[in-house]
């Protein structure tokens, strides 16, 4: 008995050999890429030498649709009325109708823009609604020393990315109260951690307004006024 359980311990052993380790080391360079469409206002009041610059990302509806699409909401609705931003407006889109934003692929193009036209680096401004609000809190999170100033309408809101904000940065959130799609607690909740952290924000809290808050948000003067007047240290 004892022999063949050396036997067996011994054929066992040498299958082992080849075996695979449980933990293995590996590396691999990704090749991942992304082609962004854009449009890029340049309103005529702005005669600045170094303008500022709002980086807008549009919501799901608009994602994985013709370019045009884009002006049916957010500020882009109003480059066609030649509304007077006081800086230029870049709008990419979402080429992917059912995947999040790349928001690395959007900050490559954001690098591209600004240094292509001149852009005041400490004047960069970052607004989002609905699926486009959830990726600027993302751009917010991974870029903190980009934007001189954040508003973001209608958006999912994770708590936890507050700790990763800079806190130098002033944030503007509005919402819907009567938002089915996305719960107004979610800026709620956003909100609150974002004061008991001491961040300068501002909330607007729409009452019967469902997940379209951004339609009132976008023509709001006063936001834009609030935005040129920020500038990063």
């Amino acid at each position: 008995m004892l022999r063949i359980l050396l036997l067996g311990l011994f054929v066992f052993a040498g299958c082992s050999k080849g075996a695979k380790k449980p933990i293995q080391k590996g590396e691999f360079t990704t090749t991942a890429s992304e082609t962004l469409e854009y449009y890029l206002y340049y309103p005529s009041n702005v005669k600045e030498e170094h303008p500022g610059l709002l980086l807008f990302l549009h919501g799901g509806g608009e994602a994985g649709a013709e370019l045009k699409h884009l002006k049916i909401s957010g500020p882009p609705s109003l480059m066609e009325e030649k509304y007077p931003f006081p800086f230029l407006v870049l709008a990419p889109q979402n080429p992917h109708a059912q995947k999040w934003w790349n928001v690395a692929a959007v900050h490559q193009l954001l690098e591209k823009v600004v240094e292509e036209h001149n852009i005041d680096p400490f004047r960069i401004y970052l607004t989002g609604l609905s699926r486009g609000g959830y990726a600027a809190w993302e751009m917010a999170m991974n870029y903190p020393d980009t934007f001189a100033a954040t508003a973001i309408v209608s958006a999912m809101a994770p708590t936890p990315y507050a700790h990763w904000l800079d806190r130098s940065t002033p944030i503007w959130v509005f919402h819907g109260e009567e938002d089915a799609i996305m719960p107004v607690k979610e800026a709620d909740e956003m909100v609150a951690k974002l004061q008991q952290l001491n961040f300068n924000v501002r909330y607007t809290r729409y009452p019967r307004t469902g997940h379209n808050a951004w339609d009132k948000a976008y023509t709001t003067d006063s936001l834009y006024i609030w935005m040129a007047q920020q500038k990063r240290l």
